[in-house]
């Protein structure tokens, strides 16, 4: 195991922190950025999956956009060098102090969930004197076959505007003189596994394309949103995720206008991997028919277990046990949902090995909190050690 060869280095630590191995995220950038430049797309990094600088400052290098969700991300793009003309912002709730940063710092576009967040984008960019570029987020009512928590295209989820919504929407677009219709955008959820979801999508688009067109209306931009997964079952085996067939699928069902732009916003499928959250044996204590591996990270430095109940793969890097036992991993924060997982086998654990939790590339450290007053975990790079 690749990782094991930082062990040592690991162990001069103060844990819990987060370790990114830069290899696997350069590896997997120059797969993604060679097969945009293929089909001549477009991406975004969605910023809520990883907001940590150093790592966004190699995905700008690598010539990607920003996709923010908020006025705070928008401003870190700016902050951090991103060109304003490659920033979409999303979000089904946009403050106006969000939307003012946004306008102030001139990006490309908002991607507008709701008839009434055109009116108020106008409004606000009116008061500015400023024109606001927007593509309509459109609900396609897909089921993206993900977790519940992490699906966004369905009817009955609060994201995107509805099929029955599009003629008031386009009304106002009309009628809203410091706004100008750039796109279409739709983004129907995350850790999508099968690729007829994406065909369904590209039908989807097509279809809302020709209601468009229909009235007059042909937009230079398209939106494909994010969602490809990556194997949490497998990371080491696998820590790239299927672009190639990801985006053969988009460009064969995808029917794309003469001049047209196609862009993506990538998150988790490109940062996933190459973090893992490196944690010490605190205690190991026996339960009733069980043992629990008790560790000093937890809820509070990965999140997604308690939250979603998603599963991490983990490794002991220090164990010299040939011995293996069954385990539940669990953390030191005062809550049952405090819980990595269940009946995890590994070499027998004792007090002080280090533990690697892999996949926490995404939704790990920026989900990061100070609850029950535990100090944010430090990240360290490949490149350092």
């Amino acid at each position: 195991m690749q990782l094991t060869r930082f062990t040592n280095a690991f162990k001069r630590l103060e844990t819990p922190f987060y370790f990114y191995d830069l290899d696997i995220l350069d590896q997997t950038l120059r797969l993604y950025t060679k097969l945009i430049r293929k089909y001549g797309y477009h991406a975004h990094f969605a910023m809520k999956a990883n907001a940590n600088p150093q790592i966004l400052e190699i995905i700008h290098r690598a010539g990607l956009g920003a996709d923010c969700v908020s006025g705070n991300e928008v401003q870190l793009a700016l902050d951090l060098g991103f060109d304003p003309d490659t920033i979409v912002f999303a979000g089904v709730g946009k403050t106006d102090k969000e939307i003012r940063t946004s306008l102030q710092g001139g990006i490309f576009s908002f991607n507008c969930e709701s008839v009434q967040e055109i009116r108020v984008i106008n409004d606000l960019a009116a008061q500015m004197g400023k024109t606001a570029g927007i593509s309509l987020r459109l609900n396609p009512d897909i089921d993206a076959q993900t977790l519940s928590h992490i699906t966004t295209g369905r009817s009955k989820d609060k994201f995107g505007i509805s099929g029955k919504d599009l003629t008031e929407a386009l009304q106002v677009v009309k009628a809203c003189p410091n706004v100008k219709l750039l796109g279409l955008h739709m983004h129907i959820g995350s850790q999508i596994t099968e690729m007829k979801v994406f065909e369904e999508l590209c039908a989807k688009m097509n279809t809302f394309q020709k209601w468009f067109e229909q009235r007059d209306i042909n937009v230079e931009h398209i939106n494909m949103g994010g969602g490809l997964a990556i194997d949490y079952e497998k990371p080491l085996e696998n820590p790239i995720s299927p672009f190639e067939l990801y985006f053969e699928t988009i460009h064969k069902n995808l029917e794309v206008r003469k001049g047209q732009k196609v862009h993506f916003e990538p998150g988790r499928t490109l940062v996933g991997q190459c973090g893992f959250l490196i944690s010490r044996v605190l205690f190991v204590k026996k339960g009733k028919g069980k043992e629990f591996v008790i560790l000093d990270s937890g809820m509070n430095d990965l999140i997604r277990p308690a939250l979603y109940g998603a599963r991490h793969v983990m490794y002991n890097l220090t164990s010299e046990s040939s011995k293996r036992k069954t385990y539940d991993v669990v953390g030191p924060v005062c809550e049952s949902s405090d819980r990595f997982d269940g009946a995890v086998k590994m070499p027998e654990t004792v007090r002080g090995d280090l533990l690697a939790i892999c996949s926490a590339g995404a939704y790990g450290q920026v989900m990061g909190m100070r609850y029950n007053q535990k100090e944010l975990a430090q990240a360290y790079y490949s490149s350092e050690l």
